[in-house]
């Protein structure tokens, strides 16, 4: 990573959380989708389920880490988001949809890595 500018820092977690949820057998279907009600970062399918994730990357955790950033406010914009993605592409209905977060934490050289899988539920 070659800046440390926070947007920059943001594609480079949500890419390396990319690749390395495509190395664990999820099958990328769109990135950075955007409506009114909020933003999704990934949206996968994992076997029978569509799969919404949160990227979290977090160079220390001098105020909660990675995962205190996604709060009850911060959840329900992903869950509008989801429901406004499956509103707008019907076929996706068919899936069984589940909401994970992956959470990264260090120096990006070697961050550690932590993937939620049903992070949580609205």
């Amino acid at each position: 990573m070659k800046s440390d500018s926070a947007p920059v820092r943001g594609q480079w977690a949500e890419e390396f959380a990319h690749r390395y949820l495509c190395e664990q057998g999820l099958t990328p279907i769109t990135r950075n989708y955007r409506c009114k009600a909020g933003e999704i970062d990934l949206i996968m399918q994992h076997q029978a389920h569509l799969v919404f994730v949160e990227v979290r990357y977090r160079q220390s955790r001098q105020y909660g880490g990675a995962g205190a950033s996604i709060d009850s406010r911060k959840q329900q914009r992903i869950a509008q988001a989801a429901a406004h993605y499956l509103q707008t592409y019907r076929q996706a209905q068919q899936f069984a949809c589940r909401f994970d977060v992956v959470l990264m934490e260090g120096k990006a050289e070697a961050p550690r890595l932590e993937w939620v899988r049903d992070a949580f539920w609205l």
